[in-house]
């Protein structure tokens, strides 16, 4: 998926969830604003070279089921009307799906990631050959605000545009 796609479905669920919101649709606005954020974690993860989400795509896929599920639950056990809910663990069950699927999980995912993946994919060569990678890449190209030196002739320089060590003007 290019780029330009990508900010585009990213644009469109925007869109979606400002017009779900204006419309008093707040479970679609929940879904829409859900899928939205992990549009923008998944776009912010694109590598230079690869596939799209490379080497996080279980990581997305897990936010993903984790955040519907967290929804889904919240959606299902909630209403404004109730007075009385049934606790599990000392907590309303809507507050313990909200904690389990939308904060621990979520907190738990990104650690596993960072401890076990993360080992595997920054390394010290790694990081090393990326920087070496960039630093040749910006040998190569010309940067738009790097300083140009401009050769001026002054009436030191010899005709050849060496200059004249002695001092001599002649």
């Amino acid at each position: 998926m290019s780029r330009n796609a990508l900010m585009s479905g990213i644009a469109l669920l925007a869109v979606g969830a400002l017009v779900a919101a204006s419309l008093g649709a707040y479970r679609v606005f929940s879904y829409v604003a859900g899928v939205l954020i992990l549009a923008v974690v998944a776009s912010a993860s694109i590598e230079h070279d690869g596939s799209a989400l490379e080497p996080y795509t279980g990581l997305v896929a897990g936010l993903t089921v984790l955040f519907l599920g967290g929804l889904t639950g919240i959606w299902l056990l909630w209403s404004p009307d109730v007075t009385s809910y049934t606790y599990v663990l000392g907590v309303p069950r809507p507050t313990l799906v909200y904690f389990a699927f939308l904060w621990l999980a979520p907190a738990f995912a990104a650690i596993y990631y960072s401890v076990m993946v993360f080992d595997r994919i920054g390394s010290d060569a790694v990081v090393d050959e990326i920087i070496s990678e960039a630093r040749d890449r910006q040998q190569r190209a010309d940067l738009p605000l790097e300083p140009r030196r401009i050769e001026r002739a002054t009436s030191a320089d010899r005709p050849d545009r060496t200059p004249d060590v002695e001092g001599n003007d002649d």
